[in-house]
């Protein structure tokens, strides 16, 4: 069984926040739904569709650049130098918070919703909230 290989896209979709709770919405295209309050919201973004398509990502296989070519998120392709099968995964942008106990910065996904870290420098628990 071969091991499934991924990309991560250098393009991620606007944040943006749920119009009925005003916390932050999932970021992906189409229709989401608001982790805190279960809203449905169906977000569309030209300019990023538009960047998904023309995007250049490398081939985990052989290094080729391509184009990916479609306008969503993940995206299955297969490489045509080398025929490598590969997924481009959505982007999840990365934020710093600091622990408010020794002020070390922690990078950390920014997805939505609440979230109890532990800082690995002086093991306190921080809650996030995105």
């Amino acid at each position: 069984m071969s091991e499934e290989l991924f990309v991560e896209s250098r393009i991620s979709p606007p944040a943006l926040s749920c119009p009925k709770c005003d916390e932050m919405l999932p970021q992906k295209l189409g229709e989401v739904q608001c982790q805190s309050c279960s809203a449905r919201v169906n977000i569309e973004h030209e300019g990023t569709r538009k960047q998904w398509v023309q995007e250049k990502v490398s081939c985990p296989g052989c290094e080729k650049v391509l184009i990916v070519g479609v306008d969503s998120r993940p995206a299955n392709l297969q490489c045509v130098a080398c025929d490598c099968q590969f997924t481009v995964k959505p982007n999840i942008p990365k934020v710093e918070v600091d622990c408010p106990a020794c002020n070390r910065r922690l990078r950390m996904k920014k997805k939505p919703g609440r979230r109890e870290v532990d800082c690995p420098a002086c093991d306190k628990i921080l809650v996030v909230q995105f």
